[in-house]
């Protein structure tokens, strides 16, 4: 019983949110230093984080498994000094300055929870492509490019580019889409952009595949971040007046 007591106090400190996150500031001081004298971290942003942090020494990222376990302690701390402040407060009369840090910490678990989905299943990838190429981009489901449309000027600038793609299953067109400038093609979590194009003496271009598990959770979370921070200021400026 006075463990349970003890782990309670624990996550319901204010104090252990303080510590916690100057634990964090120091070890991503401890990885700024690290991080540009290994090489193995320029593969970083290409495979999941989870993938990625399995085949390492752990000599070489202790302060990364230092990090997440920190913002686990972090986020469990968050939640129950919630569900407490609601719990304590359920009578006042004004709801919105109760619910509104609520919402703070709601938006802030929210974009831990999607750095944590896309650590498991982030990916990137880049790939050269001409007219009538096939790339599988997850299972069964192939992505063609239909038509390279480039563009260009008098003097040899490309001036504008547009890309035909068709997703295919077996002989199943799924989806058809178009690649133009500023927007990519979005088909059940991948996001397809173009990195370069070549003109002659073949069209071709070179496509950034990437797939992000947790960017509508990390959407959901920064409206939601926001949304508490602008309530909370409006209701302490409206009190004060």
């Amino acid at each position: 019983m006075k463990f349970i007591k003890y782990i309670l106090n624990f996550f319901l400190s204010l104090r252990t949110t303080l510590w916690f996150l100057g634990l964090l500031l120091v070890l991503f001081f401890v990885g700024a230093f690290i991080m540009p004298g290994n090489k193995a971290f320029q593969q970083l942003h290409s495979v999941p984080l989870f993938d990625w942090i399995r085949k390492q020494p752990v000599q070489d990222i202790w302060w990364l498994w230092g990090i997440i376990g920190v913002l686990a302690v972090i986020a469990v701390n968050t939640l129950f000094c919630s569900i407490d402040s609601i719990i304590k407060k359920r009578k006042v009369t004004q709801w919105l300055l109760l619910i509104a840090p609520q919402i703070i910490h709601i938006g802030f678990l929210f974009m831990l929870l999607a750095h944590l989905l896309s650590a498991f299943g982030a990916s990137q990838r880049n790939a050269n492509v001409m007219e009538n190429s096939r790339l599988r981009i997850s299972g069964d489901i192939i992505l063609k490019v239909e038509k390279i449309d480039i563009e260009i000027d008098y003097y040899g600038y490309v001036t504008d580019w547009k890309i035909d793609v068709t997703y295919i299953s077996g002989n199943e067109i799924l989806q058809t889409d178009r690649i133009m400038p500023n927007t990519p093609s979005v088909f059940k979590g991948f996001n397809v952009n173009i990195r370069n194009l070549k003109p002659y003496p073949k069209k071709i271009a070179l496509l950034q595949i990437n797939r992000e598990p947790g960017a509508m959770w990390a959407l959901a979370g920064g409206i939601l971040f926001m949304l508490g921070i602008i309530t909370l200021i409006m209701l302490k400026v409206k009190m004060e007046q």
